[in-house]
């Protein structure tokens, strides 16, 4: 009866040996990113902002009220 625990035994630990070597071995690739669709508004906006050279917080600004329809945009 000894000789089958150890057996028992022994073999637990080997799936346990096993189980990490091949896990690392595997390797995913990360997921890729969905594409992003904008708003015939957004591009409009974009291309207006572009017109006027609008860069960083000032281009953000602009794109923002007129995606808006704010007076202050045009």
């Amino acid at each position: 009866m000894k000789k089958l625990s150890t057996f028992a035994l022994v073999a637990a630990l080997a799936g346990f040996g096993v189980s990490p070597v091949l896990a690392q071995s595997t390797t995913t690739a990360p997921a890729a990113k969905p594409a992003v669709t904008h708003s015939a508004k957004s591009i409009e906006c974009s291309k207006e902002a572009d017109a006027k050279g609008l860069h960083g917080k000032a281009r953000k600004k602009f794109r923002s009220a007129c995606k808006h329809n704010k007076a202050s945009a045009m």
